[in-house]
């Protein structure tokens, strides 16, 4: 169905309604309006990475590590599946009377903030630091969950608008002063692709406020959404952030007051309870009708284009659909691709033939809460990265050791011991002493770095308070490294964290996220190489805090690759594989900024592998460009081994721009380096990969 006939049925029916019935149906809880045939529905569903909070689900891994796979295709076969498991979860549920919370065909995902501090704790639910990254994953992402049918198969919705990335403990009062050059260049591209390139139907406002102006109320954000970009879909207030106008950012008196505030400037939808207000509001005579009105339009001409009062391609999908053996497969393959490999001594691959007993030790190794990241869902099955590498061993005749090492982040593992951190240190030392590789796996879980409310710990509201693992964690590290035996560290985060030490001392290191149910599984099958890691770090890991900005500042000086000055320990864009890829040569074809491509030589000389490839660019005129080259495009490809292929990869006309102080965006320059690799440009990827990009240098007439 197309917009306008479903905004015309929209106003039909709303037409036919009560004031007191419109005022109902803009909260997130609409109840059923029985004498026009309408049900109740529920518009908070979650989706980040698979159908949450409603059962079971195939769940995929978290946000940030589906970034490090760096691969569009694999962003839409996602959407698709969550898209095609939630119509079945609403076909089954609704069929039963059951329309509550996480039961609907509105997904609240994407989260499209840019990951531009790494204390930042819900860091994880982006795509990372980089806006063309995002907006690629994201665009492909939205197109997989609305689907190419006649109606939208579910609808997604951006969040959260706009330069939102924390402090958690302060987001409900807090202002982010940002400048218009980093609106435009940092924290609003995403934003913008989700509306032009992937249409996405709705949009979630921020907490905070936005040099002054409540995001979920903002005068300046609608007008970008609306009248620059196009959008035609319907706008949701984070859940409680109207509450917020009167009680924290003191923008507004009194409910009624930010009821007007957020109903004359877009906002739909109202997660929370101040719309309760609407029919106080307009008795006051401070709010006109027609606000109502209209956003009760935008809400059911969404319905509408869901189908749901209709027949629909969708009707035949239930409970047999969820959780299928190609869901399961896929959800395996994009663990296997957001796996980045940060160091290999030549441990890796470990040859099951020449091992007798593996080690496995630490916090992270047998815990499922460390698979699942948060806005999680409910997998059948859950294989941890000791069920992985025991399944796996086991094929093969060889033993597994196992010991928890140290609790998460407290001191003992058990109330009662005495002295800290020690309490399982002696397991852990007699198990690396008994193996011939010990696999130490160490990182967070959503308990300790998260969404603030979600996490109840000690860690600021779910932020990070510095990059270091919890002291326990840290301690088990030193004693396993000080071993003397071969060890492979696997970190399990969302997040950047201090691996200095992990660097220096393990043999290898890799970044696994938090990998979703079957990551355990998806680990093994690279620890033993039966498939080669080919992720890329999405954010950068820098050595510590000393020399970034305050985390409440949202200036992007001194942040992220492009503007980020010191060496890090990890580059952004960095992942080593099994293979040997390396570009060999390219050039450039076509006429025009808008029709340019990249035509790169690459060769494998190692095994077979994926990889990605990756091509930078570099303003050499203008004085607005980012200090350092920043990220035009990417490929994903396989390579077998010897093989030499060339690869295109298309260069947007937006990457020839800069952006001046004031915010506006244009083609500046004429001379353009352009660097087409496996990693970013810089330095200290050249020094850990063995191999620099190649350069092809762009004027423009």
């Amino acid at each position: 169905m197309d917009r306008k006939t479903a905004r015309k049925r929209a106003q039909e029916l709303v037409g036919r309604m009560t004031l007191e019935e419109k005022a109902s149906q803009l909260r997130y809880d609409a109840p059923a309006i029985e004498r026009l045939g309408i049900p109740a529905y529920n518009w908070w569903n979650e989706a980040l990475h698979g159908v949450a909070r409603a059962g079971t689900a195939t769940m995929f891994p978290q946000a940030i590590g589906l970034a490090a796979a760096f691969d569009e295709g694999l962003m839409e076969e996602v959407g698709r599946c969550i898209a095609q498991e939630g119509r079945a979860k609403y076909n089954e549920q609704s069929a039963r009377g059951d329309r509550d919370i996480y039961k609907g065909l509105t997904f609240w995902s994407p989260n499209v903030n840019i990951f531009r501090d790494p204390r930042w704790g819900r860091g994880h639910e982006t795509y990372g630091e980089d806006p063309t990254l995002t907006s690629r994953l994201a665009v492909g992402f939205i197109k997989g969950v609305q689907g190419e049918g006649e109606y939208l198969q579910a609808a997604a919705c951006a969040k959260h608008l706009a330069a939102h990335s924390g402090p958690e403990a302060q987001r409900h009062g807090f202002d982010a002063q940002v400048s218009p050059k980093d609106l435009e260049e940092t924290y609003l591209p995403a934003f913008e692709a989700c509306v032009k390139e992937g249409r996405v139907e709705a949009v979630m406002g921020a907490y905070n406020r936005v040099n002054g102006e409540a995001c979920c109320a903002s005068p300046f954000l609608q007008e970008k959404l609306r009248e620059e970009w196009g959008f035609e879909g319907h706008f949701v207030s984070d859940c409680g952030a109207i509450k917020d106008f009167h009680e924290n950012h003191g923008v507004t008196g009194r409910p009624e007051e930010s009821v007007k505030l957020a109903l004359e400037n877009g906002c739909d939808v109202n997660c929370g309870c101040t719309y309760q207000k609407i029919l106080n509001a307009v008795e006051e005579g401070i709010l006109e009708e027609r606000y109502v009105t209209e956003s009760c339009v935008r809400l059911f001409t969404t319905r509408f284009l869901l189908g749901m009062f209709d027949k629909t391609e969708y009707d035949g999908l239930g409970q047999l659909d969820v959780e299928t053996g190609e869901h399961l497969a896929l959800s395996q393959r994009a663990a296997q691709e957001s796996m980045v490999l940060l160091k290999n001594s030549g441990l890796l691959p470990l040859d099951l033939d020449r091992l007798g007993v593996i080690g496995v030790i630490g916090p992270n190794a047998d815990s499922r809460a460390a698979l699942v990241g948060n806005y999680h869902g409910t997998a059948s099955r859950y294989i941890t990265v000791l069920e992985g590498i025991q399944d796996a061993a086991g094929e093969a005749g060889v033993r597994v050791l196992y010991s928890q090492g140290c609790h998460l982040f407290a001191q003992a593992a058990e109330s009662l011991s005495a002295g800290e951190y020690i309490d399982r240190l002696a397991e852990a030392r007699a198990v690396a002493e008994h193996s011939d590789v010990v696999v130490l796996v160490v990182g967070l879980d959503e308990t300790l770095e998260g969404e603030e409310g979600d996490a109840g710990n000690a860690y600021a509201s779910g932020d990070k308070r510095d990059l270091h693992l919890p002291a326990a964690q840290e301690k088990l590290m030193e004693t396993v490294l000080g071993c003397g035996k071969p060890v492979v560290v696997v970190n399990m985060t969302g997040s950047a964290v201090d691996l200095r030490y992990a660097q220096e001392k393990a043999g290898a290191v890799l970044q696994a996220w938090y990998p979703g149910p079957r990551g355990g599984r998806a680990l093994a099958d690279i620890l033993f190489g039966r498939v080669s890691p080919s992720g890329k770090l999405p954010v950068t890991f820098y050595r510590g805090l000393d020399d970034l900005p305050e985390f409440t500042d949202y200036g992007m000086e001194g942040r992220t690759y492009r503007f980020y000055k010191g060496e890090p320990l990890y580059p952004f864009g960095y992942g080593l594989t099994y293979g040997g890829c390396r570009a060999v040569e390219a050039a450039c074809a076509g006429a025009g900024p808008d029709a340019l491509r990249l035509r790169v030589t690459v060769r494998n000389d190692g095994r077979e592998t994926e990889d990605v490839l990756q091509v930078y660019v570099k303003d050499e005129d203008s004085s607005c460009a980012p200090v350092n080259p920043v990220l035009a495009g990417f490929r994903r490809v396989r390579l077998g081994r010897g093989e030499a292929r060339v690869v295109e990869v298309p260069l947007p006309g937006r990457c020839f721009t800069t952006v001046d102080e004031a915010g506006v965006r244009a083609l500046r320059g004429k001379r353009f380096t352009f660097y087409a690799g496996f990693s970013q440009p810089d330095g200290r990827s050249a020094q850990l990969c063995g191999t620099a990009p190649v350069e092809v240098e762009v004027q423009l007439p």
